[in-house]
């Protein structure tokens, strides 16, 4: 059954000049692996060269309470490396791993490194690492020679009581740089594909002036946090940012589809 949809699809994007880019689930135990090798396949089958994935769902500040359950799971990353890069490689598919709320710029890349692999590289989301105090545009700078793909979105920041509120806003509306991330990542990868994602959805709470925050993060600096507080407090919201709460069902799916309206009328009018 799973070759037929894989069949359908590819069909389908060829008639539409579509592109497709899979989404698959990473195995972290050797018995894991066949699943894995069934999802690569037919991500192939269905025309993807790139398909993208995470190696964590949660945020570090909310899943570790300490360093060592955080180092536990860095082990566990690059055990999960090792078990899908054969994989890759037998079916010809790149893999592009997120930074997703998880890894800081100088955890990630040393990891990807090690594992020296062509079939792996990077989903540059370019908005994510805010949440780890880290400046959105050397982060971009930093992953884009490893990028094969990218999760395009713009940001707005706003002060909360114990650190700050994040939030995804339609493209051109936040205080990211878009046009400079956008040549920094076409220019490391003139094949690469943006992919618009803009959440619908409340702000997210970072609480970067709690201790508990801090747990994973033994060796960073006050400085560090400084400048992320600093940048808060000098990118003030153009507008207020999306929210979900205490709205019916129909209204969030209908800003939903307004938003990412704007992001794809945005990127045409740059492209334009």
């Amino acid at each position: 059954q799973n070759d037929e949809v894989a069949r359908q699809m590819r069909e389908r994007c060829d008639a539409l000049g579509a592109y497709y880019e899979g989404d698959v689930r990473l195995p972290t135990m050797p018995e894991d692996v066949p699943a894995f090798d069934s999802d690569v396949r037919w991500a192939k089958a269905a025309g993807a060269s790139v398909a993208r994935a995470v190696l964590m769902g949660g945020r570090r500040y909310e899943v570790f309470k300490s360093l060592t359950e955080f180092r536990n799971y860095q082990t566990g990353c690059r055990r999960t490396l090792q078990l899908v890069e054969p994989v890759l490689r037998k079916h010809g598919l790149k893999l592009a791993i997120e930074n997703h709320k998880d890894q800081l710029i100088h955890e990630m890349i040393p990891m990807l490194r090690e594992l020296g692999s062509e079939w792996v590289g990077v989903c540059v989301d370019t908005g994510n690492n805010i949440a780890l105090l880290e400046e959105p545009h050397a982060v971009v700078e930093a992953l884009a020679p490893m990028a094969f793909s990218v999760h395009l979105k713009d940001m707005s920041v706003q002060p909360a009581p114990d650190g700050f509120l994040l939030s995804e806003v339609p493209l051109g509306t936040g205080f990211l740089d878009l046009p400079r991330i956008i040549k920094t990542l076409h220019g490391a990868n003139p094949s690469i594909v943006f992919n618009i994602e803009m959440g619908t959805r409340d702000p997210l709470h970072v609480p970067c002036l709690t201790q508990a925050y801090w747990a994973t993060f033994p060796q960073r600096r006050a400085s560090e946090l400084a400048k992320a507080m600093a940048s808060v407090h000098d990118h003030p919201p153009k507008a207020d940012p999306p929210s979900i709460t205490g709205k019916p069902m129909a209204q969030q799916i209908a800003d939903e589809e307004a938003n990412n309206r704007r992001c794809i009328a945005w990127m045409k009018a740059v492209q334009a």
